[in-house]
């Protein structure tokens, strides 16, 4: 009966939580960009990590701060002699002059337990060290900033990848429909005999094209909600849709950034501060070695003794040291003063890199707000070329049905609609990424 019972219990179990992972699985987000960019914060594999560097450095930072604490150890021995130590007295001391005689000194068993403590009172290396290990922490806070920007970055674009497809879907959805109903049209004119076979021939080519077109771009959708989740740290079987339309996002020019000190806003400059300031630090704490160090110490013992091992705690016999040490550097073959050359030649080499990073940052934010602008002017000559192409394709058909026009004319405007719609969804993908490359660029991502 009780092995039933567990039989059942397990059972249970294993149904509940099949249950439960299916639940789970089958969960489906709906996010919009803000939402999107949220959830990355707290599941992105890379800013978890930097946040674990940044713990690691704040251990660091403590790991330094106990050095200059008291160090305190313990010790505890136990000794049995199997053969005590002899040693030689002249025999003078036995009337046996011109001799040695052996003798044995100590006892078979010996113990002792003690404790010792160390305190760092002075040491230059040591202060410069706590310095640079709060740097260090700062450090990390800022390469975990970086993280955080690249991963708003990441996600953002493949939010807006995902907005322009379905963007283009719609577009192929209305083209479609459009081509639909003047396939049929053209058709049923054809029955009736007011139409060529060929002009519902070359519709039928571009209706059956558009179908695989639209096809193609739906599998790069789901293409594309997988690579958002990738770049949200999301789990790629769960149900990701989106709450968001391109129209909800804003392109215009008039919000670029031409400050000239907008690349002090970019946490890349920031980062090569930080490390101009730890090298400075390292050749300072270098210098520091010249200096001598001080040091206060302590150490207490209880010695036992016995040549019985069941009497060998009976009595014990105490010993208590206290003391300065003071360690001052004479020679050291040259060595620190070399490592000091060293550091004053990697000091030089961050401050060239940090030029040489305001430059690339300058440079970067002039080239994408280029870009931007180009990109913001190419989408409102595609968005007027796809009006046009509307235009033309409404005004061809008119023309068709009223028998002024021929079916060529219908089939090449259809076909300069599609390339306009294409060249739409192009300029309006670019647009969306080099405004995203632009926020960064300026260090309005932080």
């Amino acid at each position: 009966m009780k092995t039933k019972t567990m039989l059942i219990t397990a059972f249970l179990s294993l149904t509940i939580g099949s249950l439960w992972a299916q639940t789970d699985s089958a969960k489906t987000y709906n996010f919009n960009l803000e939402q999107s960019i949220e959830y990355a914060y707290g599941h992105q594999t890379a800013l978890l990590n930097a946040a674990l560097d940044q713990k690691i450095a704040d251990a660091k930072v403590k790991e330094t701060i106990g050095i200059g604490l008291p160090q305190i150890n313990g010790t505890a021995d136990f000794r049995d002699f199997l053969k005590v130590p002899t040693s030689l007295l002249p025999g003078e001391f036995f009337n046996q002059p011109g001799t040695f005689i052996p003798v044995k000194f100590g006892v078979k068993y010996n113990s002792s337990v003690g404790a010792s403590i160390n305190q760092l009172l002075f040491d230059g290396s040591y202060i410069v060290g706590l310095q640079a290990s709060k740097t260090f922490k700062e450090l990390s806070q800022r390469a975990f900033t970086r993280s955080k920007i690249e991963t708003n970055v990441a996600v953002t674009k493949a939010f807006y990848m995902v907005l322009v497809s379905n963007k283009q879907v719609e577009l192929l959805d209305a083209n479609i429909a459009q081509l639909k109903g003047q396939l049929d049209q053209t058709q049923a004119l054809f029955d009736n005999g007011f139409a060529e076979k060929i002009d519902a021939d070359r519709l039928r080519v571009l209706y059956n094209n558009l179908t695989t077109e639209k096809e193609n771009v739906l599998r790069s959708l789901e293409l594309g909600i997988t690579m958002l989740k990738f770049q949200m740290g999301m789990p790629i079987e769960k149900t990701l849709t989106l709450n968001g339309s391109i129209e909800e996002v804003k392109l215009d020019k008039t919000n670029i950034a031409t400050d000239s000190t907008a690349y002090a806003n970019r946490v890349e400059y920031a980062l090569s501060e930080t490390q101009l300031k730890l090298n400075q630090l390292d050749l300072k704490r270098y210098k520091a070695q010249f200096l001598p160090s001080l040091s206060a110490f302590g150490n207490g013992s209880y010695q036992y003794q016995n040549d019985k091992f069941s009497n060998l705690y009976d009595q014990s016999f105490p010993t208590v040291v206290v003391g300065l040490q003071l360690n001052v550097p004479i020679f050291s073959g040259f060595q620190k003063i070399q490592r000091v050359r060293q550091a004053e030649y990697t000091v030089l080499k961050s401050k060239n890199d940090l030029f040489n990073t305001k430059n690339s940052l300058n440079l970067d934010i002039k080239n994408s707000i280029t870009t931007y602008t180009n990109s913001i002017n190419s989408l409102d000559n595609q968005q007027r070329n796809l009006d046009l192409a509307n235009e033309v394709l409404r005004v061809s058909k008119i023309k068709y049905e009223q028998g002024v026009g021929s079916s060529i004319e219908v089939t090449q405007a259809q076909t300069s609609l599609k390339e306009a719609e294409n060249n739409y969804i192009n300029a309006l993908y670019n647009a969306l990424i080099s405004k995203v490359d632009t926020e960064r660029a300026t260090g309005k991502i932080n």
